[in-house]
């Protein structure tokens, strides 16, 4: 390459780097992951022999879109066509890994929330029943940290855990997402929850533990007989 590209190609650069405060290509190297010889190779013109991977890191440490990124970096003398194939190569390299990074994205988050609830099921599933009894007894100490518990809530509505009835409810009972905690059931025979139940978005997570309702009948008193005399 001449001195006048080598020389475009690398005010080009500075430009870039001084547009994020970067003062010279060891900084760039931190921010960006590159190592040096990479870097040099974009001072000499050579950004299309970069790995898709690697304009991704570069051009997020300059802050910018990866075609705008390479679109700087084509020379003004040159026909774009010369190029435009290798551009087209990368632009779709880049859309692919951008696609997969946001796929592991969502994964990761996915998995980050499994094994976050996973980590509290016992209490997921124990606080809404000692909630209800701190409700229902307000001189006990343990109802001045309801409100402490509420963030934590939010946070698992925000990931899409919804509950399964609230303790106390009476329902029809249904084994797809009841447990009786002893006894049989038909199915719409009256119980009541004892502990929530949760899904997460279509999976179920934890049935609701539920127990049969004991109807009381009322004593049935003997009838009065009338004496009848003749």
């Amino acid at each position: 390459m001449n001195e006048s590209l080598y020389k475009y190609h690398r005010q080009k650069l500075e430009q870039l780097m001084a547009e994020i405060g970067c003062k010279n290509l060891e900084e760039l190297s931190r921010l960006s992951g590159l190592s040096s010889w990479q870097l040099q190779r974009v001072r000499h013109g050579l950004i299309a022999k970069l790995s898709s991977e690697s304009l991704v890191k570069l051009a997020n440490a300059l802050q910018l879109p990866v075609s705008d990124l390479l679109a700087h970096f084509q020379i003004p003398t040159m026909g774009t066509e010369d190029h435009s194939g290798e551009l087209k190569i990368l632009e779709q390299e880049y859309q692919n890994l951008q696609q997969k990074l946001d796929k592991q994205k969502e994964e990761l988050a996915a998995e980050f929330q499994r094994q976050s609830i996973e980590a509290i099921e016992s209490w997921l599933v124990q606080w809404p029943t000692a909630e209800a009894v701190a409700r229902k007894n307000p001189d006990l100490a343990a109802v001045k940290i309801l409100s402490l518990v509420k963030p934590i809530m939010q946070l698992l509505e925000r990931w899409g855990v919804q509950p399964i009835h609230s303790v106390g409810d009476h329902v029809g009972y249904d084994p797809q997402i009841h447990q009786l905690i002893d006894g049989q059931a038909e199915i719409g025979t009256p119980v009541l929850v004892r502990y929530r139940g949760y899904r997460h978005g279509e999976k179920l997570l934890y049935r609701a533990r539920v127990s049969l309702i004991k109807v009381e009948m009322p004593e049935i008193q003997p009838a009065e007989t009338e004496n009848v005399t003749a």
